[in-house]
């Protein structure tokens, strides 16, 4: 049986055992209320309030870590990428202690609707809402899908479109999202990530041995945690944005406080997020950067392509298909995770608000997990164009992050602030952040920097706009909110 038939063989048994074991720990979850024209929005797009830790763990990890991380970041090829994961560590602290009982507190299916709440309107539900659409879609599934196929194409030295594989990944992604809900996505996301983190463990063990453990010859600039100006990771950059960008990515983003709000209770949740950060903290930092240092010093310097490329040439024929179907359920418990939170902003926030309550909800996650899925498609041939991936999509997000996590800030610290202000200080930091970053490039400034001035300018701009144009002091509220004292504005 030729090399390539063995793996694909490899490949196809354990992507559907994955499948099988899925469904049948699915199976008893109330299967038709899922299916039905009347399922809940809770049982579709929280679980029903039912994951527990371990689950909660395992899909926070996984749709986290997938090829966007695993090509994009080892693809730079140097130990300072490192910098993002342990970073993250204090991210999942601040959701776990700060944000996560604040959600539980108002009952919260979206972290967008805590935003409604705090400043008694839905109008910047929606707004911020479809921002987190405009980065899941146009950003974030076209990456996943990417990087997904190119790490196929690599490792298996595949002779088929990068376009063709992505389809294929679409489809079966798209299919747990939608007939599965958020049960099956954090379910195939648990059993994968063991299996992923394992594998993952094991190619680092297996690279360090092919190079006997010695890293001479690597450049010191590839090895340091120390990062210069015009390094990726600027080590200055992490006194400003870098902990901004981890509270906004694990404390905000739908995606990953999803799987913390779907806990029957907020202990449970919390102790989910532990764990998530206990991983992130001992296991993933490895796994991230040092296959791709390991890969410049055997190939040299060869981007994204680094991490297929070695693991295709160190594992075992048998075990290099086990390894990508694990990676290839990463890339589909990622997408179809990004999908299930899309869809729900989109239902949740935008359709039953301005248009109506009265559509099938799974025909509805139907047809606008299709619209999604279609334009990701669209846009994987553009992605491909990029040097760097994971620093393409960092630089790009920074349009929404912050402006976003803004309204957060403003709506948590205090009362009394008009919604108008925080949608003006949105506007202002889209624009003010796209002014810096792409155009005027005050003084070489990274991109990290310049998210922590749009961050402030945001925040102070809501609370100027409040003061002097809608004439209402704005008054420091998070002693109470933080003591559950205040449950709503």
């Amino acid at each position: 049986m030729p090399m390539q038939t063995v793996q694909i063989a490899v490949f196809f048994l354990v992507t559907g055992l994955i499948g099988l074991i899925t469904y049948i720990k699915c199976r008893s979850a109330n299967r038709a209320a899922v299916n039905s024209g009347e399922a809940d929005s809770k049982e579709v797009f929280l679980a029903g309030g039912s994951l527990s830790w371990v689950f909660v763990a395992g899909s926070i990890t996984l749709t986290n870590l997938s090829t966007d991380q695993l090509v994009g970041m080892n693809g730079n090829q140097m130990l300072l990428l490192a910098w993002w994961e342990l970073a993250a560590v204090f991210g999942l602290i601040i959701l776990a202690k700060v944000f996560l009982p604040i959600y539980y507190r108002y009952n919260c299916t979206t972290t967008t609707e805590l935003l409604e709440k705090r400043y008694n309107n839905h109008h910047i539900r929606a707004l911020i809402g479809f921002l987190f659409l405009l980065g899941n879609v146009f950003i974030f599934l076209p990456i996943v899908l990417y990087t997904g196929s190119l790490f196929m194409k690599t490792m298996f030295g595949l002779d088929i479109s990068l376009m063709t594989l992505a389809i294929a990944f679409a489809v079966v992604g798209s299919a747990y999202a939608v007939l599965g809900g958020l049960r099956a996505v954090a379910i195939s996301d648990t059993y994968s990530g063991v299996l992923l983190l394992s594998l993952g463990l094991l190619v680092v063990f297996l690279a360090l041995k092919a190079i006997d453990f010695d890293f001479s010859g690597i450049p010191a600039e590839r090895l340091t945690l120390i990062g210069a100006t015009n390094s990726p990771i600027p080590w200055h950059t992490l006194l400003t944005g870098m902990i901004l960008i981890q509270i906004f990515y694990w404390s905000t983003n739908q995606t990953i406080t999803q799987r913390a709000m779907a806990s029957p209770t907020l202990k449970e949740g919390q102790k989910g997020v532990f764990s998530a950060a206990v991983i992130r903290l001992l296991i993933v930092p490895p796994i991230i950067v040092l296959p791709g240092v390991i890969s410049y010093k055997l190939y040299g310097d060869i981007g994204d392509a680094a991490y297929g490329r070695l693991v295709g040439d160190i594992l075992p024929l048998w075990l290099s298909g086990v390894f990508a179907a694990a990676l290839a359920a990463a890339v589909l418990t990622t997408f179809n995770s990004i999908l299930n939170s899309s869809s729900a902003l989109y239902v949740l926030d935008i359709h039953e608000k301005y248009i109506g309550k009265n559509a099938s909800l799974a025909k509805l996650n139907l047809i606008v997990t299709a619209v999604f899925v279609v334009i990701a498609l669209l846009l994987v041939p553009v992605y491909s164009q990029s040097e760097s991936i994971i620093n393409t999509v960092q630089q790009l997000y920074g349009l929404l992050s912050m402006p976003i996590l803004s309204c957060f800030i403003v709506g948590l610290m205090f009362k009394n602030v008009h919604y108008l202000a925080a949608i003006g200080a949105v506007v202002l930091g889209v624009l003010l952040y796209a002014l810096l970053s792409f155009w005027i490039k005050p003084f070489d400034w990274h991109y990290i920097h310049l998210m922590f001035i749009t961050l402030w300018s945001c925040v102070l701009f809501s609370l100027a706009i409040n003061k002097f144009v809608f004439g209402q002091k704005a008054e420091f509220s998070w002693r109470e909110i933080s003591s559950g004292e205040l449950t709503a504005e």
